[in-house]
């Protein structure tokens, strides 16, 4: 028979996150596993995520003010390459992942 109490699951972590928050769940007496455990019973009991995402400030385009400015500034820097005639013309998106994947080779090895 199965083992029914626990279930394995891993999951990415921003590590500043991560590294800021275990001393304050330490502080508490809780680990990650328990604070996700905590957070998936919620969800259950109220059918909803039990925290506001309400702070979290979205651009006009849906996006963070960092993800939004980080996406301008590369969009502004490919004009740039094309204006100034430095920016590789590609047949398709095959032929520009291709000499990425040559590149990537080049540079490790």
């Amino acid at each position: 028979m199965a083992n029914t109490r626990s279930s394995g699951m891993h999951i990415r972590v921003n590590p500043e996150i991560k590294a800021k928050a275990e001393p304050i769940l330490a502080a508490i007496g809780l680990s990650f596993s328990d604070v996700f455990n905590l957070t998936l019973n919620q969800i259950c009991l109220k059918r909803r995520l039990p925290f506001e995402l309400s702070d979290i400030q979205l651009t006009e385009n849906g996006y963070t003010a960092e993800m939004e400015a980080k996406l301008l500034a590369a969009s502004e820097a490919a004009h740039m390459a094309v204006a100034e005639g430095t920016a590789k013309p590609y047949q398709n998106a095959a032929e520009m992942f291709a000499e990425w994947d040559r590149e990537d080779a080049e540079a490790d090895g």
